[in-house]
């Protein structure tokens, strides 16, 4: 690609100190451009509201100011349009806007820095990143909650096996089943919200570490910018890296949830479940197995959670031992930190589109929740409504499903003759307690299975979608 403008590369914002240039291999060593360049929209913005903020404060004319407001908005453009030029000499974002600042204004642009370092510069900028991150972020998951919710009430009569340590356990709707996802990514938007309240804290004006001698107005820049409060602390503003250790702490949470519906996928699309049909868009085959249909992109989501979890405990490993304030090592906290931005947003994404398609056997489901003994504890729950302790009830159901085994039956299947021989309590009246659907309706506790709780479950999380839908429009 060619490029209109070019930047300058002859000197560095440090030669002053040094009397030899930087070696090459440093150069290329130390630069992170090829990562922080997703921050100029962020970097300029935050340049401009620092300008006005010198102006306001009479460090520079407003006439200077207008300059380098227009000179920065024209370097926007420039990157936007594919205009601009990058070089690893100049080894960041807030170099490249700079150097070509000068180009642009000319020595005016030497103005810009004034009260501030590129320390408490990438510190606010990565904050502006993260707060419209995290913000698309909350968006797009109540958008998976709303796909989920409507899941749930178009399946409302669907039965499958509830499982515990992946053996069947006992029959529930799959709308509750599905409902729990939900509940997850509920906590998970609750995480991120809290974690907005520390993301959304202005550094900007706390310099290289001790502050600076003009007299800046912080408040006023953080006003400009759309932050809460400023930092109370200059030391702490430039070394705090805490706001992201919690994103990446909510994002790994997070993608816990979708690796263990991706699990569930997974299985259930499996000959042995037969549970779902992947859609063909969002599957993939075999490369000598005519016959295959692979469930790629959940054991991808399931695979990348690693990826996310690798970004948190490598930022918590390079945090670990730093000395205050900023150190170099720093700088690798972006790419950890974009890389677990992209991987939760294209998995919420995929999910999104996903979950709508995937087809329901719902017979095979049904199948599945009628034999393995689920109604057991029913059996056990109707004894101890007869007038008996809920253990003896229990020794008495194992004895039952034992003899049934046996016999090569379900509970179900016994005549009331053969149950009775292990308890007279048990009537004819047994048979209806031991169908699916009384075994789920008769599950009325809060937040059980049964078909009304599940169905006023729904007509709350579509009031909690409308709230949230209001809270997290632009």
């Amino acid at each position: 690609m060619q490029f209109k403008y070019r930047v300058n590369v002859t000197k560095k914002l440090w030669e002053g100190r040094f009397s030899e240039k930087t070696a090459q291999i440093v150069e290329a060593f130390t630069a992170s451009i090829d990562v922080d360049r997703r921050l100029y929209a962020y970097d300029i913005k935050g340049s401009i509201a620092h300008c006005k903020m010198l102006a306001h404060a009479s460090i520079i004319s407003d006439e200077d100011a207008a300059a380098l407001i227009q000179g920065l908005e024209q370097i926007k453009k420039e990157i936007e349009t594919g205009k601009f030029q990058f070089d690893d000499r100049l080894e960041d974002i807030h170099t490249h806007v700079e150097s070509r600042l000068g180009e642009v204004v000319g020595n005016v642009a030497q103005k810009l820095h004034t009260g501030r370092s590129r320390n408490d510069q990438v510190a606010v900028d990565v904050r502006l990143l993260l707060r419209d991150e995290t913000l698309r972020i909350m968006r797009r998951l109540v958008e998976l909650q709303s796909v989920i919710v409507n899941i749930a009430k178009d399946h409302i009569d669907v039965v499958l096996p509830g499982y515990t340590h992946l053996q069947r356990a006992q029959p529930v709707l799959l709308s509750h089943h599905v409902m729990a996802y939900y509940e997850m990514f509920l906590r998970d938007i609750e995480r991120f919200n809290d974690g907005l309240r520390r993301i959304n804290e202005m550094p900007l004006g706390s310099a290289a570490l001790a502050g600076t001698t003009y007299p800046i107005d912080r408040n006023y820049t953080a006003k400009l910018l759309g932050f809460a409060k400023v930092s109370a602390n200059s030391i702490d503003s430039v070394s705090d890296r805490d706001f992201i250790l919690e994103f990446l702490s909510a994002a790994s949470i997070c993608m816990v949830h979708f690796s263990r519906l991706s699990e569930e996928l997974i299985l259930w699309s499996t000959s042995e479940f037969g549970f779902i049909e992947l859609p063909d868009s969002f599957a993939t085959g075999s490369s000598i197995m005519p016959q295959k249909k692979n469930p790629d992109v959940s054991e991808l989501v399931r695979g990348k959670t690693a990826r996310v979890f690798g970004d948190l405990v490598a930022l918590l490993t390079m945090m670990k031992a730093l000395p205050l304030a900023y150190n170099r090592d720093m700088q690798e906290d972006k790419s950890l930190l974009f890389d677990a931005i992209d991987i939760l947003s294209a998995c919420i994404e995929i999910y999104i589109q996903m979950l709508p398609k995937i087809k329901l056997d719902k017979s095979a489901m049904g199948q599945a929740a009628s034999s393995g003994f689920l109604n057991a504890t029913d059996l056990a729950d109707y004894l101890v409504a007869n007038g008996i302790a809920f253990r003896e009830a229990h020794l008495c159901v194992g004895q039952i499903v034992r003899y049934a085994i046996d016999k090569n039956k379900e509970l179900h299947d016994l005549s009331l003759e053969e149950l009775q021989s292990f308890s007279a309590l048990i009537q004819k009246d047994i048979f209806d307690v031991l169908t699916p659907k009384q075994m789920i309706d008769r599950r009325t506790s809060f937040g059980g299975t049964a078909t009304k709780r599940v169905k006023a479950a729904i007509r709350e999380a579509e009031k909690q979608l409308g709230n949230l839908t209001k809270s997290f429009v632009s």
